[in-house]
């Protein structure tokens, strides 16, 4: 009953299923092809649908490396958009990087001063500016390549950076239309300064460490009557004021009352003001107001009309006259302490445990501080100039903070897992103005110019004689246009229309607020659109211990070294099944290792099929039972389907392993072999030969749509086998899902 001779193509199958001498082959044929650009699509796979299918890859850092974070990501992607484009979307996966502006410029500072003993001042704006821009222009190509490694199937055509010169025109676009409508200014407030990166950081680039610390309970004299209770003794030599809540019955009689002292050598001069913010429980129940060195201090001041005493500078030294001139924070803090003791004026210390702001990309403690910035406004009424915004008429006004809670809470942008919806409108309930200014060299510089008293914004003026400002924008600024600029936009273009809102955003829960937010917001506001409509949030992948990666344990897995070991396919596996949107996950080779083994079962299941069917098989009637079998495979088509659809990747992915694996192999093909064994002997009779037939028939069809629905997860083996059935014409790739 052996049909091999009738079958080209086999000789491959003799051998184990060597990924290495196939993904890259494979790869250059789809590429070739053409078809990751949905407009070269064939029309027989396009023509009963045709619809758009977009998703915006969210860019990763250009200067880096791809980590098996960024492979769960794009394998999500490219497994939806692959089932999309078989089910004839006009698919399109859009790729880019990311300038991460202050990532990079950090990493090329410290090469320069590692090897030339340099700074950037010492080589300038414009030599650093070309130094980074070489340093990205290697890494970018480097980790693209990984991108493609890795199976994806995006159209390289339209391939984006963040800091090229279409996104460029973009961000000036957006800056100049959100100051005309009053949401952009310039002004002095609170901001985060990083006095290690030396430039401000947004509220979410702060992380929060939990550090051991002294809370001093004090007077700033002896007859100063209230105590105070502060962690941070260094910036009270900034403090206008001691705040109370009004209903605090122990210092109700000393409201209104003003003091003067000299507190370590500062003269200071304080009033006592009520203010319903102050927590009675919290140490003494008053609060120190140092309007300079604090956000909630400084609305404090603004409430009160309190004088604002900056007292620590940019390189966290202390400002002030005196022993303290000069000091570095905790040195002056120490001395404080050390000066209220000899002055009996340090009523208690107590050691706690302390939530201590650092910025993410130095590590650097933050210092709150009053600087001239751009910022912004997140509560600043505007009127909508785009009727399509749901349930908001052209002309109404709105705030960007009603704008950003009322497209999720329509069901305009829906976020999976749902209970992250919570989470998303708890930030925006507690959202301020946003500083959009970086004291950094590498980004969009701010789009100002100024010339004396006069300031142009937008384009650069004609004129000589103007100067732009120094500044550059926070990344998440310009990356917030990420999903129409990279379709067109500022210019109306077909791709902004055909691909614009996008579907489906695939990206980690940790930038929910960094950037998913960020780009409702500006969305929203330039485009009366959403960016997307659905958002799937990815957990954490975690070792098999459930610690996150990182460099000191050792326990890192190297995506592209596992795909080297075991194949892409097999990492794809890994990263789908059991991993829940929104969830951690624990992954090891182990566990990589076993889909490398269904890669290998698969190829030996196509190898035994391919051995005993042709397509001429497909024409035999099924007999009863396995009509009942087949059935059952469209069962499984309908169920994964309906995962795929509803972007459960995990359960489609788990189904198709268990079917493959136990179902197929372990009883539909021993039972074949059975059945081919009686068909062949001698005298069998007409039934057997009967069912022998119906068997080809049902084997042949369950190898074309296994490899059908195994293909967005496993693109590469099901695209080798496929290729070996010579009744296809086409690419697996561009062939219809089952119906």
């Amino acid at each position: 009953m052996n049909e091999s001779k009738q079958n080209p193509n086999l000789e491959k199958f003799a051998k184990p299923y060597n990924p290495s001498e196939t993904e890259s082959r494979i790869y250059k044929l789809w590429e070739k092809s053409g078809y990751f650009n949905p407009d070269a699509l064939p029309k027989e796979l396009t023509a009963k649908n045709g619809k758009p299918y977009t998703i915006i890859m969210p860019p990763p850092n250009a200067t880096g490396v791809l980590h098996m974070g960024h492979a769960l990501g794009l394998t999500i992607q490219d497994s939806i958009i692959r089932f999309r484009r078989m089910q004839g979307y006009a698919a399109l996966l859009l790729p880019g990087t990311d300038h991460a502006a202050i990532a990079t410029q950090s990493r090329v500072e410290k090469d320069i001063q590692k090897s030339e003993g340099k700074n950037r001042h010492d080589l300038g704006r414009t030599e650093l500016l070309k130094r980074i821009g070489e340093f990205v222009e290697e890494t970018r190509a480097t980790i693209l390549s990984q991108i493609k490694t890795l199976g994806v199937s995006s159209d390289w055509s339209r391939e984006a950076f963040t800091l090229d010169e279409r996104r460029n025109t973009a961000v000036t676009k957006l800056f100049k239309m959100m100051y005309d409508a009053g949401l952009i200014y310039r002004g002095n407030r609170i901001v985060n300064w990083d006095p290690k990166g030396q430039t401000t950081i947004s509220d979410d680039e702060i992380v929060y460490e939990e550090r051991d610390a002294v809370l001093y309970t004090f007077r700033y004299s002896k007859d100063f009557p209230i105590p105070v209770a502060t962690t941070r003794l260094e910036t009270k030599v900034g403090d206008t004021a001691v705040a109370v809540h009004p209903d605090d019955a122990r210092y109700t009689e000393f409201i209104g009352n003003e003091y003067d002292v000299v507190f370590c050598g500062v003269p200071l001069h304080l009033k006592i003001i009520a203010d319903k913010s102050v927590a009675p429980e919290f140490g003494s129940g008053a609060l120190g107001v140092t309007p300079a060195h604090s956000s909630i201090d400084w609305e404090i001041a603004e409430r009160h009309d309190l004088p604002r005493s900056q007292v620590i500078n940019e390189l966290a030294k202390m400002t002030v006259d005196g022993p303290l001139s000069g000091k570095k924070v905790l040195e002056a803090r120490e001395m404080i302490a050390e000066w209220l003791r000899g002055e009996g004026l340090l009523e208690k210390e107590e050691k706690i445990k302390q939530n201590v702001a650092t910025a993410e990309r130095t590590g650097g403690i933050i210092e709150p501080l009053p600087k001239l910035q751009w910022f912004v406004s997140v509560t600043t009424p505007f009127k909508i100039q785009h009727s399509e915004i749901t349930g908001i008429q052209s002309g109404s006004e709105v705030t960007l903070k009603e704008l950003m809670h009322r497209s999720v809470e329509n069901g305009d942008v829906r976020i999976l897992p749902e209970h992250f919806t919570k989470t998303y409108f708890h930030w925006i309930d507690s959202l301020r103005d946003w500083c959009i200014s970086r004291q950094i060299w590498y980004g969009h510089r701010v789009p100002v110019w100024y010339k004396g008293d006069e300031m142009v914004v937008g384009n650069a003026p004609t004129q000589e004689g103007w100067v732009q400002d120094e500044d550059t924008l926070d990344t998440w600024f310009s990356s917030g246009s990420w999903t129409f600029s990279t379709l067109g936009w500022p210019e109306i273009t077909e791709d902004l229309q055909r691909f614009h809102p996008t579907d489906t955003l695939i990206t980690g829960f940790d930038i929910l607020f960094f950037w998913i937010a960020r780009m409702i917001l500006m969305t929203n506001f330039a485009l009366g659109q959403v960016p997307f409509k659905t958002v799937y949030l990815t957990g954490i992948i975690r070792d098999a211990k459930g610690q996150k990666f990182s460099k000191s344990l050792g326990n890192g897995i190297d995506p592209m070294v596992v795909a080297e070991k075991f194949g892409v396919d097999a990492i794809r596996m890994s990263l789908v099944v059991g991993n829940t949107p929104g969830s951690d996950m624990k992954i090891d080779e182990n566990k990589i290792k076993a889909y490398k083994h269904f890669a290998n079962k698969l190829w030996n299941i196509s190898r035994f099929i391919l051995d005993h069917t042709t397509e001429t098989n497909l024409k035999n009637p099924l007999t009863e039972a396995d009509t009942k079998l087949w059935e059952e495979v469209l069962d499984l088509e309908r169920d994964v389907t309906k995962d795929m659809n509803e972007l459960r990747l995990y359960l489609a992915g788990e189904k198709l392993y268990h079917y493959g694996w136990t179902k197929l192999a372990d009883e539909i093909l021993e039972e074949s072999k059975k059945i081919f064994a009686e068909a062949s002997a001698e005298g069998a009779p007409k039934e057997s030969a009967t069912a022998a037939q119906s068997r080809k028939a049902l084997l042949r069809r369950i190898l074309t749509d296994l490899l059908k629905l195994l293909h967005p997860f496993m693109p590469f083996v099901t695209e080798e086998i496929w290729l070996s059935l010579p009744e296809q014409k086409n690419l697996l790739m561009v062939t219809n899902w089952p119906v």
